[in-house]
């Protein structure tokens, strides 16, 4: 029988700090995922927010309006670089998030979107964050997405056919395990969060969070941060990771700008699930599975 990962896979993940200007910000993006592609990455990640500063007052600036599908290029500049870049470097490509404007909101909604296209360059999924960042943490941080932002509404689970499935999330949704359980249980090898954590935080939470969530599922977890700029306005934590089933960090970036690889391997779900067998000893007659509930895959 196939294990969940069918073959092996290069994931790479690109940290790399955005500025102002976002022409620049995706001729950056466009070489580094080239540079990505060379080294042999099959599926290449980009951090949140890669084409725009991380802001509530920048996301309206920034914002491309992506439907209907596909928006034209003057629309979306960011949609055509992700699928040119895909079919160019014949790799799976997760545009970490752009700002999203819905051109159907008269009120003028805002998303954080992520665009995951194929080798093929075609749109294979669309995650708009679920859970928005609303924190105040007394003398450290104060921030509130949803003073701009309106949440996505679905669980975001794509089916690569030569890999098998992954689960989606944008930064805050990691703090929410639900997300991760309904993925891993679907059948998920894989969870992705592209994610600007901050320095109070990632301090705090970040290797926590990518750990547990692999912990709690045996499976593989990876987390793309933006590389730190102390000169920027929003100071993010770094660190971008890769987390094997066992809650191992295969490989782990410091706060600059790198990009960082590993090789997921077909098998080491199911090893790790051998050694420690949490899938037949849950106990679902005394607590529900929240995979069986009520769960929506589509906005």
């Amino acid at each position: 029988m196939a294990g969940l990962l069918k073959k092996p896979l290069k994931l790479a993940l690109i940290q790399f700090a955005t500025g102002s200007d976002k022409s620049v910000n995706l001729i950056r993006a466009r070489a580094s995922v080239l540079e990505a592609s060379r080294s042999g990455a099959s599926f290449i990640v980009l951090p949140e927010c890669f084409n725009s500063p991380y802001g509530c007052n920048y996301f309206p600036k920034y914002a491309e309006t992506l439907l209907p599908t596909p928006p034209t290029e003057s629309q979306s500049p960011t949609y055509h670089l992700l699928r040119s870049l895909a079919s160019e470097s014949k790799a799976y490509v997760l545009g970490g998030s752009i700002p999203e404007q819905d051109p159907n909101s008269k009120s003028k909604k805002y998303y954080n979107t992520s665009l995951l296209f194929s080798p093929s360059g075609s749109l294979l999924a669309t995650h708009r964050k679920l859970h928005l960042f609303d924190i105040d943490i007394p003398g450290k941080i104060t921030f509130r997405e949803s003073d701009v932002l309106s949440p996505g509404n679905k669980i975001t689970l794509v089916d690569l056919p030569e890999y098998g499935k992954i689960g989606l999330g944008i930064c805050y949704d990691i703090r929410f395990p639900e997300m991760a359980t309904i993925a891993a249980r679907k059948g998920a090898f894989l969870l992705l969060y592209p994610g600007a954590f901050n320095l109070t935080t990632g301090a705090l939470h970040w290797s926590l969070q990518a750990r547990a969530r692999a912990m709690d599922n045996q499976i593989y977890t990876a987390l793309c941060s933006p590389a730190r700029d102390m000169e920027a306005e929003y100071h993010a934590w770094g660190h971008s990771m890769i987390v094997d089933p066992n809650a191992g960090i295969m490989v782990e970036a410091a706060e600059a700008e790198e990009i960082i690889y590993a090789d997921l391997e077909p098998g080491k779900v199911e090893e790790t699930r051998r050694g420690i067998p949490l899938e037949t000893q849950r106990r679902f007659d005394v607590y529900p599975d929240v995979s069986q509930g009520k769960i929506r895959f589509e906005e």
